[in-house]
């Protein structure tokens, strides 16, 4: 669930203003087709991502539009605007700062909320484990690999990642997940089920991660564990090249296994 865009919203402002004169300078655009209509729709929507984290009121949003229309049609100097790169970030710090005490605010209610529920245990790490479903098999260790359905919710319910939504269940390294998961999973055993609330802390910290989970948030898992995968049904890379298998590309790192950067 991430994209190369960071919380640095002054960066792709910016972005978006450079690109204005370059485009207004060339020769007059032709009629966009339809698909050309998606892309600069799709354009927009990228470029507004930067601007999350500054969690912008209608009228501020409107004086960012007026900013970039006046930049495009060279109604003001680009240059200029550049120069004030120093506040952008000093505004763009202050707003998420305020973002990240507002989502640990939040994020405390709801764990306080899910600690009640009966069942839950909160651990020394502050931790929420609830087990839904009592396993019958092994507890996975620090070092092993285990296959695992599971779905991410914020606080709010949305859904931010899930196994469904990839299409088959995780291999997910015991001790290469985010601390709350890595804990969670050697307390279940094989065929078990468990919900996990984790504060930022646990999780994703205070940088979030692109583009649905922001700094600072509480997240909620739902986790089955399926097996513990043996370690020969993982052969390393070497191995494979010297039994004539091409070599796999390597993976991105998956949210899962991404570990807090407070």
């Amino acid at each position: 669930m991430i994209n190369s865009c960071k919380w640095r919203g002054g960066a792709l402002l910016a972005l978006g203003l450079a690109l204005a004169p370059s485009i207004a300078c060339g020769a007059a655009a032709p009629e966009p087709s339809q698909s050309d209509g998606k892309t600069l729709y799709e354009l927009g929507v990228f470029l507004s991502s930067g601007l999350d984290s500054y969690t912008l009121s209608d009228s501020e949003f409107a004086k960012v539009m007026a900013g970039m229309a006046d930049g495009y049609h060279r109604r003001a100097d680009v240059a200029a605007a550049m120069a004030y790169d120093p506040q952008w970030q000093a505004l763009h710090a202050a707003r998420v700062k305020a973002l990240i005490a507002h989502e640990k605010s939040v994020g405390q209610a709801y764990l306080d909320q899910a600690a009640k529920i009966s069942e839950a245990k909160t651990t020394p790490s502050g931790l929420v484990y609830i087990p839904l479903v009592e396993g019958s098999g092994a507890n996975p260790t620090y070092l092993d690999q285990v296959k695992i359905n599971f779905q991410g919710r914020l606080v709010d319910g949305t859904v931010f990642d899930s196994s469904k939504g990839r299409g088959e269940p995780s291999m997910l390294r015991v001790g290469g997940a985010m601390p709350c998961l890595s804990e969670a999973l050697r307390l279940m055993k094989v065929g078990g089920r468990s919900r996990v609330v984790c504060s930022s802390t646990l999780a994703y910290g205070d940088r979030g991660s692109q583009p649905t989970v922001r700094p600072g948030a509480t997240v909620d898992y739902e986790i089955e564990i399926l097996s513990i995968v043996p370690p020969a049904a993982t052969k390393p890379r070497s191995e494979q090249a010297e039994e004539g298998a091409p070599p796999t590309a390597p993976s991105p790192v998956p949210p899962l296994e991404r570990r807090r950067n407070n």
